[in-house]
């Protein structure tokens, strides 16, 4: 027997031996000379017969009596595969699409989001990360047609034509796809292959089964614990929103067998609009497998377990006999038409993981990274763009300084400098569930909050994001109302299990926080899953967490050492608001200057932080931030800046501030470089003006 695959029940293998002979139970009772009810007893698994009467069996069969004792799940060939249409529905009704996929974009972004998710979701050994790996495939020529062969593309193409129809959006979503694949001779394949999750378990059809609500069901979310990101059961329809084609192929190593078999379970999921073609009117719906001979699945296919060479063909071969999943998605691309390029999908995928991940990848001394992801590309399966390990600290170096510093017990309940992690809590109160549920009366929850000093070069500063359960980013919020001199920082908050505790109140939060998440799983607010779950007063607690998150921000990020805010007077006399405080006033209506504090450093460089006023406008600001020493006479000589620091309502590109559209006030910093000084810095004084950046609107 296979390595990994064991001897299944009697009973299961009786009941597949007789449907794929088409044989009734009676029949066999009869050529046994026993009574139909103790065949059913076999095939339900409520008896099973003795050793004689087994080998009777295998004749009757037409079984040797090996095969009978070995009772694996036998391997499917290629040629006994085959597409089965799901027939339109008998009351006229059309689905033009499914609904499902409308609830977020084909963005290649939003796919590494919730397809990741629901690998976290299904992690099998808690002690051991959940590794994921997206690659993109572009194949051409030769490698294209043998893959499409191996689909059977010449039998469903016909559907497609039959589809591709510009009276409806998927229908011009398909159309588009089939005109790129034979302009382009060229067709995109995107896998996603997890491993240490759970694997697609349980039968074809019906509860308690991960495959059935995976590649049947429709909003079934099957989440076996509250820390689960989904509930919805929408996320898992990206892989198919992501094709043009809306077709999905899966192999599925499980974590416990079935049919006496964990490897290769392969099937195919093909989602299109209602469609006639040769005469007859289709739902749209398509499953690539093994034919079902029960008579009341006539029509329908089945999961196949399938052998390597099929797997290979069908480019599904897994790296490891690990249990999960891989998800070919055929014809994939993307919606948001930012990444055109393999090498800009490929980017996209790195930046989306980091983005919604990197907690999740973040280790400590101690303790495991929960999630280890990396993207490869390839062209006709060779590698064009080796694979890349995404790692946490080169796309969120302050964040990820933040949560390991927390997991390494190394924070501080007020910084001193900007290498440390300043930690506080947030109180979290969860009121009961309606009818009595787990807790009769509110139970408080502490939430975890970490600030530390923002990175150089971080883009979007002054930040909180938030997270629970498997540490994936909920949800995102900019921290106004701080003070102009207030560093430039970054928040997190960590809630439920993502605090590290297994205690009541922590999986209280758990459920609560779930409850208040909307289908994207972007935000902790009002929803219906809270109002009918939870007793009355809930969305409040909800309000109430989100005011004390942010006022506890606050107040961390206010804890500064007392100093004079002018510095020595020998460089207040040195240091200038700009080049307008002399003379004329600037309009109101332009930006300007309201503070400067510096000093100059041993380099000899001046560092100075800037406070604007900003008029309010809808429109964002982008202005240029020059540097003078000012003199006697002449002009005042430019100086270069060594570096510039986005502050509050800031970011900086290329040299140029843009300030955010209606804030009032904003705050940058600045070094100078000391090399195009034309005089030492303390001999002069320096002077910061504001100027219209170059192609910048007024």
């Amino acid at each position: 027997m296979e390595a990994g695959n064991r001897r299944e029940d009697f009973g299961v293998w009786l009941d597949r031996q007789l449907r794929i002979r088409q044989m009734t139970q009676t029949t066999l009772a009869d050529a046994l000379q026993v009574t139909p009810a103790a065949v059913s007893a076999w095939v339900t698994g409520r008896a099973e017969p003795r050793e004689d009467r087994k080998r009777a069996v295998a004749a009757v069969l037409g079984l040797d009596e090996e095969t009978m004792h070995r009772r694996a799940a036998e391997v499917v060939t290629a040629s006994s595969l085959k597409w089965h249409h799901r027939p339109a529905h008998a009351d006229g009704g059309r689905e033009f699409g499914n609904a499902a996929a409308f609830a977020f974009d084909a963005d290649v972004a939003v796919l590494a989001r919730e397809a990741t998710q629901n690998s976290l979701d299904e992690q099998d050994d808690p002690n051991q990360p959940v590794r994921v790996r997206y690659t993109l495939n572009e194949l051409s020529g030769e490698h294209r047609r043998v893959f499409l062969d191996a689909l059977q593309w010449d039998e469903i193409e016909p559907h497609f034509e039959a589809a591709a129809t510009h009276r409806h959006k998927v229908g011009r979503v398909i159309a588009e796809g089939l005109r790129e694949m034979r302009e382009s001779d060229s067709l995109l394949l995107v896998r996603v292959d997890d491993y240490n999750c759970t694997g697609l378990t349980g039968a074809d059809y019906g509860d308690n089964s991960k495959f059935a609500a995976v590649l049947r069901d429709q909003l079934n979310s099957h989440k076996g614990t509250g820390t689960a990101g989904g509930s919805y059961g929408l996320g898992k329809i990206t892989l198919w929103a992501t094709s043009r084609l809306g077709l999905v192929l899966v192999n599925s190593t499980l974590s416990r067998s079935h049919e006496g078999r964990t490897e290769r379970r392969l099937y195919g999921r093909l989602e299109l609009p209602w469609h006639e073609s040769n005469g007859h009117a289709y739902a749209g719906l398509a499953g690539f497998g093994e034919t079902d001979m029960e008579p009341e699945r006539e029509g329908t296919a089945r999961s196949w377990w399938a052998d390597e060479a099929t797997t290979r063909s069908l480019h599904l071969e897994r790296e490891s006999r690990d249990p999960g999943t891989s998800f070919l998605i055929v014809g994939a691309h993307d919606a948001a038409g930012d990444a055109q390029s393999l090498q800009e999908m490929h980017e996209k995928l790195v930046k989306a993981l980091a983005d919604n991940f990197w907690a999740a990848m973040t280790s400590g001394r101690e303790s495991r990274p929960v999630l280890e992801a990396s993207v490869t590309t390839q062209r006709n399966g060779q590698v064009v763009i080796p694979e890349q390990r995404v790692d946490p600290a080169d796309h969120q170096p302050a964040r990820t300084r933040a949560l390991r510093a927390f997991l390494n017990g190394e924070t501080v309940e007020q910084r001193t400098d900007t290498t440390q992690v300043a930690i506080a809590h947030v109180p979290l109160l969860v009121p009961p569930e309606k009818g009595g549920g787990r807790a009769a009366t509110a139970t408080e929850h502490r939430a975890v909050l970490l600030v530390t000093a923002a990175d150089d070069n971080d883009r979007e500063p002054n930040r909180l994001v938030c997270m629970r359960g498997n540490r994936m980013t909920v949800m995102t919020r900019r921290v106004t109302d701080l003070p102009l001199s207030t560093d430039a920082f970054q928040a997190v908050l960590l809630a439920g299990r993502a605090t590290g505790s297994h205690s009541d109140d922590a999986e209280l939060a758990e459920r609560f926080l779930r409850a208040a998440e909307p289908p994207e799983h972007n935000d902790w607010t009002k929803t219906e899953d809270l109002f009918t779950t939870y007793a009355r007063g809930a969305r409040q607690r909800i309000e109430d967490f989100r005011k004390e998150m942010m006022t506890a921000v606050r107040s961390l990020v206010g804890r500064r050492e007392a100093k004079n805010t002018g510095g020595p007077a020998v460089l207040r006399e040195l240091l200038r608001i700009d080049a307008h405080a002399m003379g004329a006033r600037r309009p109101d209506r332009h930006p300007v200057v309201r503070h400067v504090e510096g000093e100059v450093d041993a380099r000899g460089a001046w560092n100075v932080k800037v406070e604007v006023k900003l008029p309010r406008r809808a429109d964002p600001w982008s202005l240029t931030p020059v540097a003078k020493f000012d003199v006697r006479s002449g002009a005042k000589p430019v100086v270069a800046w060594a570096k510039l620091i986005a502050g509050e309502n800031c970011r900086v590109e290329d040299g140029t501030l843009h300030f955010e559209p209606g804030a009032g006030s904003a705050s940058f910093g600045g070094v100078t470089d000391v090399s195009s000084h034309p005089v030492t810095g303390q001999m002069a004084r320096l002077i910061v003006d504001l100027q219209k950046a170059k192609g910048a609107a007024t």
